[in-house]
């Protein structure tokens, strides 16, 4: 069953507090979505780490609910 993109957007959200997250549906079905997800969290982080929070916050959904996420994650630019 597809997941929702406001639902993913909610799982991050609520696993990384700080995070402003954007879902991009890449086919229109539900089951392929591109994230961008900036969290002051991911400060000192590499980008595996950066990338397994984003996928702890989605608690397990990876790979069964949500077939597959084009992720990608940053730190928020300094003014």
């Amino acid at each position: 069953m597809p997941m929702d993109p406001g639902e993913i957007e909610k799982l991050i959200k609520d696993g990384i507090p700080d995070a402003r997250v954007t879902i991009e549906d890449l086919r229109g079905d539900g089951d392929h979505y591109a994230a961008l997800v900036v969290s002051s969290q991911f400060e000192g982080k590499n980008r595996v780490q950066q990338h397994q929070m984003v996928y702890q916050a989605l608690q397990g959904r990876m790979g069964g609910e949500l077939h597959a996420l084009a992720l990608q994650t940053s730190v928020p630019e300094k003014d």
